[in-house]
């Protein structure tokens, strides 16, 4: 429980006992966690003061653990160069030239160094405060989750399932009436049907459609609930077939649903046998039967395009009013072919209100920088890998007024929408926000210190090194990952490298190339932020290779992030305390940007991007144009911000105040409702 709400909230739950502990064994805990970074409230220390000196014990032992989890602090982090970074600066071309081949004939084995002492790392660092949490509060989690009006993240939903399993049928008291978004509504309806005894009373009242319930035969399978990669479908037990087959049965033309996702309906049915039930569920075999053998159906996507191919925007305007979102995904092109954009803007009017708001937000800024789009469109395809296509932005134009017709709509919906909600009172809404987008799609976020919404920027602290860091263990064979760092100007020109391949440059420096870790291994890269300024660098992209090619979801572990120092040889290489963020590489892919530093802005942009393999050779300067387009696109994305969101609910909730002292809701970086709080903002401000 408390290593969850330890990850989420930075809190814990402490069960006030009866004791009166001494001061000085709270205090021995606390000095025991400093290292780490961390420092308890008041609250929190009254708190422990009540256990007694065996359960303040277990608490110790448990939260050290944990502190260690997150921050990477339990591993052995084993280097090619024990004395980096000054071990890299002193040898020079030809002795690292040598070093590498003999490592890489021999790769069990490690040049023999003799470790130098280092100096203490005494720079100054904010501790990272652990406060007192309720039950009730850890429980948000959840219903928070199950109510999130976006897609959650993998982390999510094995948090979910953890508070279903451990629950049962206790967590029915935890439900939210209804779950918006239906690829959480499948993963809460698996668990809720794995682990409790009255999960199809719930789902009765969530599925409304047979794409809802191939969501949930993929969940229950352990695919994804996406729907993006095909789910390969488990044997269903007679009562699981005839609970699936009934509630398509009862969704309204499952057929034209069913046609959607075509394939994956064809190897459901594999399961399903829907010819075992055709008296009782004849409309599902009447789909199924379509399906397999290709029968004319009419449905509403052909109609549509049916109308727009014979020129007639009115008629295929008139089918889209029925389905307001499909309406508003639409806009930007109806109001391009059609002759009278007016009657495109008054119909999305008259049905707005019926789109959802994640979806309204998103229209609205999209019509609201209509005359200032990037140079790149940038797309993040569906699906669990973090993927991003960007293409050259040739879209049209379209009449300023008309643009900003359409972005007003949204915003006057929106802010009746909101209006809804309960009062916020006096609320301040921090203009650091903006940096920070709404956190919409999390499918593919990937565990992380701090979870932050792609394109996320924060200011980098006033150091001038930039430290990168991995981590990683073989996974069945010999598994090399690379540690790259690719440095570009302010007009996203390559400039150099810091990789195996070049160990050393004008501002930075490797730890040197490990290719094999059965006991895991590490590599680490130093820059300097003022010597790449002197040489022109602006971006530093973070690049993490599969040279060997497993993917990084088929090995045990395999993490990275980044850390600040004044100098670089204060501390040990890692050292906990400067951690900034951590980030878990798992996703089925070979090549991962997690994060970019941009040294003029002097910000830190959150990128959790994969590439594609390199079809000949798997290094950062195979991907040189792979990774220039993705900085380009990234750097220049236009989403909806959290300083806008916010706004809207201050202005339809209550009234905007200019200090945070003054405000009785507070939206900011670090206090009161934060970006990092992703399933609050989901469930409750969208």
């Amino acid at each position: 429980m408390n290593a969850m709400f330890l990850r989420r909230k930075r809190k814990i739950y402490v069960k006030p006992g009866d004791a009166q502990t001494s001061p000085q064994y709270v205090a021995t805990l606390q000095k025991n966690i400093e290292p780490l970074g961390y420092a308890f409230s008041p609250e929190l220390i009254d708190a422990l003061r009540t256990l007694d000196l065996d359960r303040l014990k277990r608490f110790e032992k448990e939260l050290h653990r944990d502190l260690r989890e997150m921050l990477g602090a339990k591993r052995t982090w084993r280097v090619l160069y024990p004395n980096f970074p000054q071990q890299v600066m002193e040898l020079d071309e030809a002795e690292l030239y040598l070093n590498a081949v003999r490592h890489y004939f021999t790769p069990s084995e490690l040049p023999e160094t003799e470790v130098q002492p280092r100096s203490p790392f005494d720079e100054p660092v904010e501790p990272r405060k652990i406060d007192l949490g309720t039950r009730d509060e850890f429980e948000q989690i959840f219903t928070q989750l199950a109510s999130s009006k976006s897609s959650t993240s993998p982390t999510d939903k094995e948090d979910i399932v953890w508070f279903v399993a451990q629950y049962r049928d206790d967590v029915l008291r935890l439900l939210p009436p209804v779950a918006p978004h239906k690829e959480n509504m499948a993963v809460v309806g698996a668990a809720l049907l794995r682990f409790t005894s009255q999960g199809t009373e719930w789902l009765d009242s969530q599925i409304k459609t047979a794409t809802d319930v191939l969501r949930l035969a993929a969940a229950l399978s352990d695919g994804d609930v996406s729907l993006a990669a095909a789910a390969k479908f488990r044997s269903f037990t007679r009562r699981e077939r005839r609970l699936l087959l009934g509630w398509i049965e009862r969704s309204s033309n499952p057929t034209e649903d069913m046609l959607r996702w075509k394939e994956r309906w064809k190897r459901l049915g594999e399961r399903l046998h829907p010819g075992d039930f055709s008296d009782k569920f004849p409309r599902v075999y009447a789909g199924f039967r379509a399906l397999r053998e290709d029968l004319p159906v009419d449905t509403f996507a052909s109609r549509v395009e049916r109308s727009l191919a014979a020129g007639e925007v009115a008629t295929a305007i008139e089918n889209l009013r029925t389905r307001p979102g499909e309406l508003a995904r639409r806009l930007d092109h109806l109001m391009r072919i059609s002759a009278d954009p007016t009657v495109v803007i008054a119909s999305f009017k008259q049905v707005a209100a019926q789109a959802s708001s994640p979806l309204l937000l998103q229209v609205m800024t999209h019509f609201q920088h209509r005359d200032n789009l990037p140079p790149l469109r940038t797309f993040f395809p569906k699906g669990e890998v973090a993927n991003a296509f960007a293409k050259r932005n040739n879209l049209p134009p379209i009449a300023s007024e008309n643009a900003a017709a359409i972005a007003t709509i949204c915003r006057e919906t929106l802010l009746r929408k909101f209006a809804e909600k309960g009062p916020l009172g006096d609320c301040f809404v921090d203009p650091q926000l903006a940096n920070f987008p709404v956190p919409l799609v999390q499918r593919s976020a990937a565990k992380a210190l701090r979870t932050l919404p792609r394109g996320s920027r924060l200011p980098l602290p006033d150091s001038d090194v930039i430290r990168f860091f991995l981590w990683w263990k073989n996974g069945r064979s010999r598994t090399d990952i690379d540690l790259s760092a690719a440095l570009f100007d302010g007009k996203y020109r390559y400039v150099d490298v810091v990789s195996y391949y070049n160990l050393k440059n004008f501002g930075g420096h490797h730890s040197g190339d490990i290719v094999d870790a059965p006991q895991g291994a590490a590599e680490f890269i130093d820059l300097s932020r003022s010597l790449c300024r002197a040489k022109g660098v602006r971006y530093i992209v973070a690049s993490i290779n599969s040279f060997t090619t497993q993917p990084f979801c088929d090995l045990p572990e395999c993490f990275a992030g980044w850390m600040a120092r004044k100098t670089p040889g204060s501390g040990e290489i890692f050292e906990p305390k400067s951690v900034h963020d951590k980030v878990d590489i798992a996703a089925n892919t070979t090549i991962c940007l997690p994060m970019v530093i941009d040294l003029e802005a002097e910000e830190m942009l959150w990128t959790d991007l994969a590439l594609t393999q390199s079809p000949l050779w798997n290094n950062v300067r195979q991907n040189l144009t792979g990774v220039s387009l993705m900085l380009r696109a990234i750097t220049s994305l236009q989403k909806p911000d959290l300083q806008t969101l916010f706004t809207l609910h201050a202005e339809a909730r209550g009234q905007l105040v200019a200090t945070p002292e003054e405000a009785e809701t507070l939206f900011s970086v670090d206090e009161g409702i934060t970006p990092f709080d992703a399933p609050k903002i989901l469930s409750e401000f969208l």
